[in-house]
């Protein structure tokens, strides 16, 4: 990308992709990479600035993650946040210690002197802390800006050398004003253009791909039909046109009329669309089995041999192209980050299969961004906004062995609930993804004069920004109620309906 960069240096601080994502929605490009980096890799990439993430640790500590010092000497505005702002502060000469008494949570924050990154805010806001650890003395040149009841250096900056940190985090929702002390930092002190774009990104990697493939060279992509892989889809297809080859394995785990939309979304655009009816294959390797990790071992070796079946029966195209997208591979550990999970598209490439590289057209990229690229490619906003659906599909939300039948009772059940959401007029009734899930405990109930012994199934509903955390949506009984009624009437083999209100932690969003 020929536009200005902001590097993130991570700290091993769980929002590295949140602060990443708000200089982005700022109109600056950004990247992260691990503290470990060296002032030449630094200066090779020349970043109009640089932030430094939190951590866990405590930067006196002896095995405490410490960047290069002779970073501070490139002159490169810097922005510390928590353990960032810590460790600028300590490598500088100030002091830091344990608190007397820690913070965490939203707290009022005010504004003591005047800085470049509180221009324009109010005297006073809450911000989201969570600390152990406080300045106690700062270097001869900096000056605190901002302070809580408990934290007397909640802020502070240096001006000359254009060094600011913030004890706060600025990049989650809770705090106020927090874009706004990004982009203060980024317009106001780095003197950032905001010139990133999707349209400017989506020219480079369209220009790229057809660099990098011959006129005669072919494209192999494996088509799951979620948003990563459709929004590589759409893009290839605008490079290479039909050498674009897509494979969609349908392995019999997806949600109601989901292939059928797929199919004829794809099977219009200039591309190879190979459709492969694999349902018999899954369920016939999956019977029995009832551990989800077990589930989710078999349905992924089931996919490789599968795409590699297909793949030869297309003569083996010279290049594979993955919908990668950035967080899989800051997630996945790459740059020597933390590995939060790992991922099919970062190093699960099978062996034996031969290509002469790889194209990951989206791995610059969040996947806030990637729906905004869908948009651009004409793909309809039913599959850009298209909710997160597992890979192992239905199979990590049936609890206990698969079968056709649960497949198709969870199918019909889910696709009422997600109605019932989708077209309720009720603000109460919102969403970022919600689902239902088929456990494998049967009870008794009764319809009309009968007893009846079925399934019990659960209705998930969260709020979240980032999918890192989130809380179980507060639905209205109504739409619940409608939704409990349609299922038991409608669906056969479902007696009773429940619903999941766990937040994430301690529960994940999925059950399995």
């Amino acid at each position: 990308m020929n536009c200005q960069t902001v590097l993130i240096l991570d700290f091993g601080g769980q929002y590295k992709e949140l602060i990443a994502r708000r200089v982005r929605e700022c109109g600056v490009y950004s990247i992260i990479k691990p503290y470990t980096i060296t002032k030449e890799e630094i200066e090779k990439i020349a970043p109009i600035g640089m932030i430094f993430t939190g951590g866990p640790n405590s930067v006196y500590a002896e095995d405490s993650p410490v960047c290069d010092p002779a970073i501070f000497e490139l002159g490169i505005p810097l922005l510390g946040i928590c353990y960032g702002m810590q460790l600028i502060c300590h490598m500088q000469g100030g002091k830091v210690d344990s608190c007397e008494k820690s913070e965490y949570g939203a707290m009022k924050m005010n504004i003591v002197a005047e800085s470049s990154l509180f221009k324009g805010m109010s005297e006073s806001f809450n911000v989201l802390m969570s600390h152990t650890d406080r300045v106690y003395s700062l270097p001869s040149d900096f000056k605190a800006t901002a302070s809580t009841d408990t934290c007397p250096v909640a802020s502070y900056s240096c001006d000359e050398r254009k060094i600011y940190g913030v004890q706060f985090h600025p990049e989650v929702e809770i705090t106020e004003n927090g874009t706004d002390v990004i982009r203060n930092f980024l317009y106001e002190v780095c003197g950032a253009l905001g010139d990133y774009s999707m349209a400017d990104y989506l020219k480079t990697q369209i220009a790229a791909v057809r660099e990098r493939v011959d006129e005669d060279g072919r494209i192999l992509l494996g088509l799951s039909g979620g948003v990563d892989s459709s929004v590589c889809a759409a893009l290839l297809s605008e490079a290479v046109g039909d050498r674009l080859v897509c494979i969609y394995i349908d392995h019999g785990l997806m949600r109601k009329n989901e292939t059928d939309e797929i199919r004829a979304v794809f099977e219009k655009r200039s591309l190879n669309f190979v459709y492969v009816d694999a349902e018999e294959r899954f369920l016939t390797r999956l019977k029995g089995v009832t551990d989800p990790e077990q589930k989710r071992k078999i349905i992924g070796d089931e996919f490789v041999r599968t795409f590699e079946d297909e793949a030869k029966k297309q003569g083996n195209p010279e290049f594979l192209a993955q919908g990668t997208i950035y967080p899989d591979i800051v997630e996945s550990g790459a740059n020597k980050s933390a590995v939060i999970k790992s991922h099919h598209n970062v190093g699960g490439l099978p062996e034996k299969m031969s290509f002469k590289g790889v194209i990951e057209p989206l791995s610059g990229l969040f996947k806030d961004e990637v729906r905004k690229l869908g948009i651009m490619l004409g793909l309809p906003e039913t599959l850009v906004q298209r909710q997160p659906f597992p890979g192992p599909g239905l199979a990590i939300r049936i609890i206990g062995e698969i079968t056709k039948e649960k497949c198709d009772i969870l199918r019909d059940a889910d696709a009422i609930f997600r109605y019932e959401l989708m077209n309720s007029n009720d603000e109460a009734a919102r969403a970022d993804q919600y689902f239902a899930v088929l456990t494998d405990t049967k009870s008794v109930g009764v319809m009309g004069d009968f007893r009846t012994y079925d399934y019990t199934l659960a209705l998930r509903a969260v709020r979240t920004s980032d999918f890192m955390t989130c809380e179980f949506a507060r639905l209205p009984y109504e739409v619940l109620a409608r939704a409990s009624s349609r299922i038991t009437n409608e669906v056969s083999g479902i007696n009773r309906v429940v619903y999941d209100v766990t937040s994430k932690p301690p529960a994940t969003i999925e059950w399995e």
